[in-house]
């Protein structure tokens, strides 16, 4: 008796394509872990720090007859070039507003929704939210500014709501955009919150201080909001390309150095200037405020460098997406 032919093996069977998105890339998964501890953790104590040196600021450039002297120094010498700067400066002053914080806070929320990501639109509500009703409750329920010099108004002006505004709707996009958007929004919104900060000191509107303490009211609550970062904000990383972000580490490591550069700058032109009376010399005066504005760029720098850093970190799911025939591997970076 002849046995059975032997049955052919089944023909190879592919496995089905995984789906993609619009642009082509896999679409959002949910499974893709959270965020590191570490980066986390940095965050969180970039919101702590930040939140220290608002304090800092306030305690000496209002809370000090010598830091009081310098801030006044520097809003005096402002008259300085004031009618060419102001042409400038007035343009950019007059686009903050509350529409201006709405479309900017409703552009960053559309821009995560388009990229169907839910908690990451939670993220940029709350920052510009919470940045904004900080500065407001700060200025006028908690910090007052003593009248330790005379001769000029005591209202406090700490923090400046207008920089505040320009700062937070430029994190707001900086969290909301892609990944590979991130360095060259850091660049725009740093420039364009320098720009703003530096236009109400030309306005006579704040002094340096107010400016510089807009941007870390900005930092902390934009840090916190990194520190939370719920999964369904990770970006969406194949395994083997994308993975990293060394062109954003290069570029905030240039922000850092340009920052530093300004710091060194600015406490140049602070220490040439020695409050000792109330009638300073218009070059002391003129010194102080070139050296208010190089602080406000340096702390500006520095805070959207240190946040895109944050930001690619804390999107960085854990678990990276790997394509169909490859099993999905854990990676702890």
């Amino acid at each position: 008796m002849t046995s059975p032919p032997a049955a052919s093996p089944p023909p190879h069977v592919r496995p089905p394509a995984s789906p993609r998105g619009a642009a082509g890339g896999p679409r959002h998964s949910p499974d893709l872990g959270a965020t590191n501890v570490g980066a986390r953790v940095a965050a969180s104590v970039t919101a702590l720090v930040s939140a220290v040196l608002v304090w800092q600021v306030w305690r000496y450039f209002v809370a000090t007859e010598q830091g009081q002297h310098l801030d006044q120094a520097a809003l005096r010498g402002s008259d300085y070039g004031r009618g060419t700067l102001w042409a400038v400066a007035e343009p950019v002053l007059d686009v903050v507003s509350v529409s201006f914080v709405v479309l900017g806070l409703g552009i960053a929320m559309g821009i995560a929704l388009l990229r169907r990501r839910w908690g990451l639109a939670v993220q940029v509500a709350f920052v510009v939210v919470g940045s904004n009703i900080t500065t407001q409750f700060l200025k006028k329920a908690v910090l007052d500014r003593p009248d330790l010099i005379g001769g000029w108004g005591v209202g406090n002006t700490l923090p400046s709501g207008h920089t505040t505004v320009a700062a937070s709707v430029a994190v707001a996009l900086l969290l909301a955009v892609p990944r590979a958007a991130r360095p060259a929004v850091a660049v725009l919104g740093g420039t364009y919150t320098v720009a703003t900060g530096v236009s109400t000191l030309v306005g006579h509107w704040h002094r340096p201080s107010d400016v510089v303490a807009a941007v870390l009211v900005v930092t902390a609550w934009a840090a916190l909001a990194l520190a939370l970062t719920p999964s369904s904000a990770l970006d969406e990383l194949p395994a083997g390309r994308g993975s990293g972000y060394p062109g954003s580490v290069v570029l905030a490591v240039l922000m850092i150095l340009g920052g530093a550069a300004a710091a060194l700058g600015a406490a140049w032109c602070l220490r040439e200037v020695h409050p000792a009376s109330w009638d300073m010399t218009d070059v002391a005066e003129t010194t102080a405020y070139v050296g208010g504005a190089l602080g406000v760029v340096a702390v500006t720098s520095v805070s959207f460098a240190v946040l895109l850093l944050l930001r690619q970190a804390t999107s960085r799911p854990a678990r990276l997406v790997h394509g169909p025939s490859t099993p999905r591997a854990v990676h702890s970076g």
